[in-house]
């Protein structure tokens, strides 16, 4: 189906152009997010009529949109979840989790605006592709950290196995200490042992 697009829609077109696309993508997504009208001598006379207000409104949302992400720009947002001891999520971060993170830091965005570039299944720093506006997108970070004292490690540069061997390897020295002590105890008891008979 051929249709003409109403706004710059990723992968397919430019505002204006009349492209042709399956026409299930054209009834299911297009047409009803008015992304795109049916391209028939009616509808391309509308569109030359609207024109300049819809490139107008195109203009103001996309200034709208770049000042968002001036703000957004280099954001991090925590994100406090369960995980194993390996740092396996019990569950998994959605679009939605980063949008309520977000907000609750103050910036206002959508989970429809929010794509995740693969799926967050496991602790550390996470980048998040955000799409304000067809022409403009950037990415923020997620630290998804089991509380807020690891995540600030996390933004630290410290992942969740390095902090895991280093507190093993803390255990074990600890372990081998306290064995040395005790056999050099023993050892003092069979000297002492031996001297006495």
């Amino acid at each position: 189906m051929e249709v003409i697009l109403l706004e710059r829609v990723a992968k397919l077109g430019q505002m204006g152009e009349v492209v042709n696309v399956k026409d299930g993508y054209a009834r299911n997504y297009l047409l009803p997010q008015k992304k795109a009208l049916r391209a028939n001598d009616a509808n391309r006379k509308a569109y030359e009529a609207q024109k300049a207000h819809l490139e107008a409104r195109n203009l103001e949302t996309r200034k709208e949109a770049e000042q968002l992400a001036a703000r957004l720009n280099g954001q991090r947002f925590v994100i406090i979840r369960s995980a194993s001891d390996a740092g396996a999520l019990y569950g998994s971060v959605t679009t939605r989790d980063a949008a309520e993170a977000s907000t609750a830091a103050g910036i206002s965005i959508d989970r429809q605006q929010v794509q995740l570039l693969r799926p967050i299944k496991e602790l550390g720093l996470h980048t998040v592709r955000v799409v304000l506006h067809p022409e403009v997108t950037l990415d923020i970070v997620l630290n998804v950290a089991r509380s807020v004292q690891e995540a600030e490690l996390q933004a630290a540069g410290k992942t969740i196995q390095e902090l895991a061997a280093e507190q093993e390897a803390a255990a074990e020295f600890e372990i081998a200490e306290l064995f040395d002590d005790i056999g050099g105890a023993a050892s003092d008891d069979d000297e002492g042992a031996a001297s006495k008979a």
